[in-house]
């Protein structure tokens, strides 16, 4: 049984080594909008005397791409299929087709569960506790939910028995009113009202009465006797008040814009006031936080940096181009597909990260790109990606394949700020350097991709080599990486020998620098 899995594993990598047949795409994002970001970021880098680097190549644009919309690199056929077409609008319809995938629902469900559930939380969902949460928000993703009506249905569900999905957002923080309030204004309106909580906020406008009035608007949850064991109900009980620290002064609901809930029982609940207002046009705080958070993702920084620090202390690098995109997004429904298909079809997105003597000031003024370092989770993918092993396969995954996954994570996880800081350490390079999952995925007879390129009559070496590349760099080799890796294969030993060199060839591109970070 194991022999026929893997003959039809290697039959599958065979066929997507040949070529694969392209999807057509309606595209409908905004061209003019397109333009109008790359033309404020021209005039402020002619203001700075600032050029821009080079456009990124196909390849280069590809991986970027498909990584950041995705989270895993592209199958050798999509590199193929990408480099030999020539349609002007290729990488338009690139786009809408990544976005279109499920691919994109699975990654961007990662993203945004790491983004609403404190990192505590995450360290649970190694052990799948934060599993249910997760296929709530890829559901989201996959209809293409607005933004707007996902956050309001976070902030005002009431749950259901034994499935907790978006009612871990309570749990995790214990239901904690003061938890709540910081962890909702940091997440959806991008300001760190929590600095407040026992004084006046030392650098911003937040007074200690601002942060206990928001927080006053989930004091009134009942809190489970052992949260523990929490089962997925979140109830609103009518009673429940908040105070001032160390003082018996009641403080009443208060949005940050300085208003009173409608306490009339026609308004609803708290949390549902709470909910309207704040994932609204409206809201002063929602769109231009959602937007600099996603506009982050793809360049490496927000026009506000942190994403999540928003105020009088630091204000945006390009505040006309933040408010743009803002009232843009709000205008359109909170629209995240058609959000992320504006920005990766700039300019700006698509030039180059090449290194100079002026990158730091290139890239703060998004004149180039950052180089990202991979989350746990992409490296995980691509590794199968690049093997052919697993991602192939269109049912669930394995119990063993789901324990292999927890296991490598647990291992190279890191928590990091900033996806401009790598993440590696002693740990992480142990586990790319002699850990299982990547020797499984450059073993000649474990991996499907060496089995197919090995095994097959068809291939000279140079090819073998070329398909090595695409599925690691996503990339033809150079010159000299062709000449220096031909020269290591073709060496007196047969076959069994060549493959075993193949498998090296595919362990050090796995462990370059170039596999683990997106450029």
């Amino acid at each position: 049984m194991v022999n026929f899995r893997r003959r039809i594993g290697v039959v599958a990598v065979l066929i997507t080594l040949a070529g694969s047949q392209a999807h057509a795409a309606d595209p409908v994002a905004n061209p003019k909008l397109t333009a109008r970001i790359d033309d404020l970021l021209e005039q402020q880098w002619q203001a700075d005397g600032i050029e821009p680097t080079r456009p990124t190549s196909d390849a280069e644009f590809l991986r970027r791409v498909s990584l950041d919309l995705t989270g895993v690199t592209p199958t050798v056929s999509a590199v193929r299929d990408f480099l030999a077409d020539t349609d002007p609008a290729k990488r338009s319809k690139l786009i809408d087709r990544l976005l279109d995938s499920r691919r994109h629902a699975v990654h961007f469900a990662r993203i945004w569960r790491e983004v609403m559930l404190p990192s505590s939380t995450n360290e649970q969902f190694r052990l799948g506790a934060a599993a249910p949460f997760e296929r709530w928000l890829e559901q989201q993703f996959v209809d293409n939910r607005p933004y707007d009506e996902t956050v309001r249905e976070l902030l005002v569900t009431t749950g259901q028995v034994n499935a907790v999905g978006p009612a871990l957002f309570y749990q995790a923080v214990q239901f904690k009113p003061e938890e709540l309030a910081a962890s909702t204004s940091r997440t959806f309106l991008g300001v760190q009202i929590q600095c407040a909580q026992c004084h006046d906020h030392p650098f911003d406008q937040w007074t200690q009465k601002d942060f206990w009035g928001f927080a006053a608007h989930f004091a009134q949850l009942r809190r489970p006797d052992d949260v523990a064991q929490f089962r997925g109900l979140v109830v609103d009980t009518g009673t429940g008040e908040v105070m001032l620290p160390d003082t018996d002064v009641v403080v009443q609901p208060r949005l940050l814009d300085g208003r009173h809930l409608d306490e009339a029982l026609t308004a609803g609940t708290r949390r549902e006031q709470l909910a309207r207002w704040l994932a609204s046009a409206d809201n002063p705080w929602f769109a231009r936080a959602t937007v600099n958070r996603v506009w982050a993702l793809l360049f490496g920084r927000g026009f506000v940096d942190p994403v999540d620090d928003f105020g009088q202390h630091n204000h945006p690098s390009h505040p006309e181009l933040l408010d743009l995109l803002a009232r843009d997004f709000a205008d359109h429904d909170f629209d995240m597909r058609r959000l992320l298909r504006v920005l990766t079809r700039t300019r700006a997105y698509q030039l180059s990260s090449e290194v100079t003597y002026d990158a730091a000031r290139r890239r703060h003024a998004f004149a180039a790109m950052s180089v990202k370092s991979l989350s746990a989770d992409q490296i995980y993918d691509c590794l199968q990606r690049v093997t052919g092993n697993r991602l192939l396969s269109s049912g669930p995954p394995s119990s063993s394949d789901v324990a292999a996954r927890r296991a490598f994570l647990a291992k190279f996880d890191a928590p990091t700020q900033q996806v401009t800081e790598f993440q590696g350490g002693i740990p992480q390079a142990l586990a790319m350097l002699n850990g299982q999952v990547v020797a499984d995925a450059s073993h000649w007879e474990k991996s499907d991709l060496l089995v197919a390129v090995t095994d097959s009559p068809f291939f000279s070496n140079a090819e073998r080599l070329e398909i090595l590349f695409l599925a690691a760099l996503s990339r033809m080799p150079t010159d000299d990486e062709r000449n220096r890796f031909e020269e290591y294969i073709a060496v007196p030993g047969g076959e069994f020998e060549a493959s075993r060199r193949l498998a090296d060839v595919l362990w050090a591109l796995i462990n370059s620098s170039e596999f683990i970070l997106n450029h």
